[in-house]
Formats: structure tokens, C-alpha cells, sequence
């Protein structure tokens, strides 16, 4: 008998949900300095979720620190 595989176990990711301190701090003061800017670079980078991501880039964006390059309705891309 065959036995089939049970395929590959993908772990769950813990991101925050809430910007605390450090985090907001690592997002004010490092984004600016990243090339490119999308939701899923900073899900990536700080560990938040994107929700939260796409408030802190529209944030980021109204404070003038970085600009809209593509704006999609599915995704934005910043710099």
C-alpha cells in the first residue's frame, strides 16, 4: 500500500496587531530609507499584519515622509 504524504506544514505567522513602541519607532525612522515600499515589504520587515500596514503607509503618506508611486486598487507601491 501506498502511503500518502501528509504534504508540508507551513508555520502559522505571529504578527502584531497593534503597533507598540519599539515597532512604531523602527517604522517611523526605517521606512523612509527603503527603496521600495509596499504592505508586503513591511509585514516582511516589522512583523505586523497588513491591516495594520496598509494604516501606517497611508500615515507615512499624509505626513509626507514618502510618496505614491502606483496606486492600484489592489496594491499601492511607495518610495
Amino acid at each position: 500500500k501506498k502511503k500518502w504524504s501528509k504534504g508540508k506544514v507551513k508555520d502559522k505567522a505571529n504578527h502584531a496587531v497593534v503597533l507598540d513602541k519599539t515597532t512604531s519607532e523602527k517604522l517611523y525612522k526605517d521606512v523612509q530609507s527603503y527603496r521600495l515600499i509596499t504592505v508586503a515589504t513591511l509585514v516582511d520587515r516589522l512583523k505586523i499584519n497588513g491591516s495594520l500596514a496598509r494604516q501606517a503607509l497611508d500615515d507615512l503618506e499624509e505626513k509626507g515622509q514618502i510618496k505614491k508611486v502606483v496606486g492600484h486598487s489592489k496594491m499601492n507601491i511607495y518610495s
